[in-house]
């Protein structure tokens, strides 16, 4: 038994099984392809259940892969142990109703003693209570000594997950001798202890499950094996644990250096060491397949592991961004196996520099905020952090509720979990409530279940044509016919309406049947494939079976692909101009517009616009050939052409070349020249989420709209303005804005001249707090630097004081506190009491001993709080 790398376990075990006549498939991404019951391909087999329930066709009855994997559970205790990790990599060998037992124990052992060389002294067996004959098969045909040999109950080996495919399973173990043991007599297989680790489980899928205990035969049963990588790695090298196997203790050397720690010399360093090594894999992996930091499903999983991780980069001492150099290791020691990771470093490095520094702005002011709360919960002798307080932590200062929890609970302070996630509850029913307001329309794949008949789609080639009839949908409901009036949906045998897919609208159009008129207001796809064509029927009636012509808007369908190869012209140029870290992250292609929605991590230049704009109409006016092929999606990958992150492609891909520039995977349609698209012109440049843009641009008669816009917006202001054309705007602008600055200068002047007349009179009520005169007063759309200036002006009038000035304006309240040098000495400081005082009314603040601002929001409280003031002075000068 030799020391083995990570990266040759992997590919030892993969040729294994390719000499076993399996097909070795790429790891499937971690975002699930069709599989709405996860939201991370969480094993080696969750990406194969398509094939095991017969949903498709494998590419061979045997297969092998190496899985990328996240699992999340238990996130908490990552770090705390050694034995917990977020990532993981499955090797298995699937049979898909091929092989069996036999071949799958047989294989096993082989590889395990003859290709890794394992001593079979060190390797136990366990089987099912009732498996018999996986039983004999390792004791009479393998020759595994019965001593070595276990039976355990259904509770370890017998794989079932609710109804469907099920059956025992057999698990190997390798003995890491007794020193390890618990020191029983009567230790064995299936002890607590950490003697005995499996690295390999076989799963017999032989029976089909009705979820009520009772199992049928399989006619064709299944084998579905899983190896943790990493375990197995970890038994060849002879080491503890995964975070010390060569290409994880690689990756947590580095955060090593970058903080001067060494793993193992300090047990919270370690900690914090095992955090961010296990984090960073996670991410690196999740962003490589086109996972973004969100606040919503895998998404959240990310920024939750970035942000967990850059937090103990905190504990450990680094202040700034590094997150993004250990990635570049992380990609280093699995480019072998996992290519991707080097295609899109730039892009992974982009995503984790953003929110490592998104999340520092936020960081210190929320960690700022939850001491506040931590301090207050003492003072009270409270234990409990409020559901609102963490909520408020999360929605405000974007700070994940494990990281909330873990923080607290290293003070013995607990979180009411159960109002916290009421009110995360309320957020995702208001969000999904926005979400259906916007619109849309479903219609339940169900109704069409018996259509078994293929549609044809003609619209690439021709906008017209005759079809028949095949099904009619009024309101939720299959009908024959339809009449006069009535809403309805109408799917036909073949047409030419593109229906609404990757990004581009459905057609609009009309289908007549003699003097019966529909029109086609847009189009859909069902959930098995059918356009659905969507209207409304103006004349006469129509029924199923009736043979119909089509015709799409011609016009529109026009305008559409004009807007849709635009998009295509502007990725192009987006990732000349800003890099290739620029990747797709959605669009909207209508027949006024094209919207383009982009990777990319701070707003465009004007000089980046203007340089895109000019890319694009350069490649226009070049009068470049679109061509169109179709092509297997691995050839086409080949070519260069740009996939959508996560997107499933079919076998058969089609391919649109723009003169050999631009390249990429689409169904949609397209002008047949680049010069068809006549003009190209960016509307708008803005940011819809962290870390994307979206650009809104229009094309040909679009520009020439928007021209027409401009110039009757220029001839409306040169009205306004009474002058004769809209040539003297500009230099009347300017004489505006100059008169404007003036104005503005002399009303400062005034706003300063009457908050010092203001300040005197306020003296009057003044209170008085050991010695000290305190000063308050709350105003109403006063601005902060007026407030300043007031403050300024009560320092000077007394020499021992303390004055408190706020404002109420839209539902916030700037506070402005100030201090004189005698209250000073007595203990005062603003910037404390600034601090204080916003912490209890829903804000933050900060300044000098003598000067400090603050803005708060929960102003409903202000008056309450400024009543506190005289103990919280108090309380201020025994310190």
């Amino acid at each position: 038994m030799e020391w083995t790398s990570v990266n040759d376990l992997r590919e030892k075990f993969l040729s294994f099984f390719e000499g076993k006549s399996h097909t070795r498939l790429p790891s499937f991404p971690l975002v699930p392809q069709g599989d709405p019951s996860l939201l991370l391909i969480n094993s080696g087999m969750a990406p194969m259940k398509k094939y095991f329930l017969g949903l498709e066709t494998p590419p061979n009855k045997r297969v092998t892969t190496c899985q990328k994997c996240i699992r999340t559970p238990d996130i908490e205790r990552v770090g705390h142990t050694a034995r917990h990790g977020t990532y993981f990599e499955m090797l298995g060998n699937f049979s898909f109703g091929d092989y069996f037992k036999r071949e799958a124990i047989g294989w096993a052992w082989e590889f395990f003693t003859e290709v890794l060389r394992i001593p079979k002294e060190k390797l136990h067996v366990s089987v099912y209570l009732d498996d018999d004959e996986a039983y004999d098969i390792w004791t009479k045909e393998i020759g595994v000594d019965p001593s070595h040999m276990v039976r355990l109950g259904k509770e370890d080996n017998f794989w079932e997950h609710g109804s469907g495919p099920c059956g025992p399973c057999s698990e190997i173990y390798f003995d890491r001798g007794s020193e390890k043991g618990c020191g029983s007599p009567d230790c064995h297989v299936g002890c607590d202890c950490d003697r005995y680790v499996e690295i390999w489980n076989i799963v017999f899928s032989q029976f089909d499950s009705d979820g009520a205990g009772n199992y049928a035969p399989m006619e064709h049963p299944n084998i579905d094996t899983g190896m943790g990588l990493e375990r197995l790695a970890c038994v060849m090298q002879g080491v503890e644990n995964l975070f010390e196997v060569d290409t994880v203790q690689n990756i947590m050397k580095h955060i090593s250096r970058i903080a001067g720690v060494e793993y193992g010399a300090d047990d919270k360093t370690d900690i914090s060491l095992r955090v961010i090594t296990d984090h960073i894999r996670s991410t690196t992996f999740m962003i490589a397949d086109g996972i973004l930091p969100e606040n919503e499903g895998r998404g959240y999983v990310l920024r939750r592991l970035l942000r967990r991780a850059a937090r103990h980069g905190k504990l450990l001492g680094i202040d700034r961004p590094f997150l993004h150099e250990v990635a570049a290791t992380v990609i280093a020691e699995n480019r072998t196996a996992y290519p991707e990771l080097s295609e899109h470093a730039d892009y992974i490095a982009k995503v984790i520099s953003a929110e490592e520094e998104r999340f520092s702005r936020t960081l210190n002011q929320g960690m700022d905020v939850l001491f506040q709360l931590i301090d207050r919960l003492d003072t009270r002798m409270e234990k409990m952090l409020s559901g609102e307080q963490a909520f408020k932590l999360y929605d405000t200062f974007g700070f994940p509720i494990d990281l909330t929890r873990e923080i607290v609970q290293e003070k013995g302070i607990s979180i009411d979990e159960e109002r916290f996630q009421k009110l995360m509850h309320e957020q995702r029913v208001r969000a999904r409530r926005a979400r259906e307001a916007q619109g849309g329309s479903s219609w339940g794949s169900d109704l069409l279940a018996d259509l078994s008949e293929p549609q044809e789609f003609t619209g690439y080639s021709t906008l017209c044509g005759h079809a028949m009839v095949m099904a009619i949908v009024c309101g939720d409901a299959r009908v024959e016919q339809m009449t006069e009036g009535q809403e309805g949906v109408l799917v036909l045998r073949s047409t030419p309406f593109y229906a609404e897919s990757g990004g581009q609208v459905g057609d609009t159009g009309v289908i007549r049947c003699g003097d019966s008129l529909f029109e086609v207001q847009d189009c859909k796809k069902s959930a098995t494939g059918y356009t659905l064509h969507i209207g409304t029927l103006l004349r006469g009636q129509l029924s199923v079976g009736a043979e119909v012509e089509t015709q799409v808007d011609t016009e529109r369908r026009e305008a559409i692909r004009r807007n849709h190869s635009a998009c295509h012209l502007l990725q192009y140029a987006l990732r000349k101009v800003l890099g290739t870290h620029v990747h797709q992250a959605g669009s909207m292609v209508n027949e006024t517009r094209c919207r383009f929605d982009f990777s990319h991590f701070e707003a465009m230049t004007p000089e980046q616009i203007e340089k895109t704009e000019q890319l694009v109409n350069e490649m226009i006016f070049a009068a470049l050939p679109v061509e169109i092929r179709e092509m297997p999606v691995e050839e086409a990958k080949k070519t260069g052409a740009m996939a959508l992150f996560g997107e499933k492609y079919a076998d058969i891909v089609r391919v649109c070349s723009m003169g050999g520039k631009s390249i990429e995977l689409c169904g949609g349609t397209h002008v047949g020249n680049t010069m068809c698209i006549g003009l190209f012109k960016i509307v708008s440049e803005s940011s819809v989420a962290a870390g994307v843009r979206r650009i809104e641009a229009a094309t040909g008669y679009g520009v020439y709209q928007l021209l027409r816009s401009v110039d009757a917006m220029l001839e409306e202001c040169a009205g306004v303005l009474k002058l004769q054309n809209t040539a003297e705007l500009p230099q009347k602008l300017r004489a505006l804005s100059a008169e404007s600055r003036e104005k503005d200068h002399r009303i400062a002047e005034l706003e300063s001249k009457i908050a010092a007349s203001q300040v005197k009179d306020l003296f009057e009520n003044a209170a008085e707090v050991e010695g000290t005169t305190l000063l308050v007063a709350g105003f109403a759309g006063v601005k902060p630097d007026v407030l300043r200036q007031m403050i300024d002006r009560a320092r000077e009038i007394r020499e021992d004081a303390v004055a408190i000035f706020y404002s109420t304006s839209d539902n916030k309240a700037s506070i402005a506190v100030g201090a004189t040098k005698k209250a000073i000495e007595k203990g005062i400081h603003s910037g404390k009491l600034v601090k204080e005082i916003t912490s209890r009314v829903g804000g933050s603040g900060g300044g000098r001993p003598d000067s400090a601002m603050g803005g708060a929001t929960e102003i409903f409280r202000i008056d309450e709080v400024m009543a506190q003031l005289p103990d919280i002075l108090r309380a201020m000068m025994k310190k």
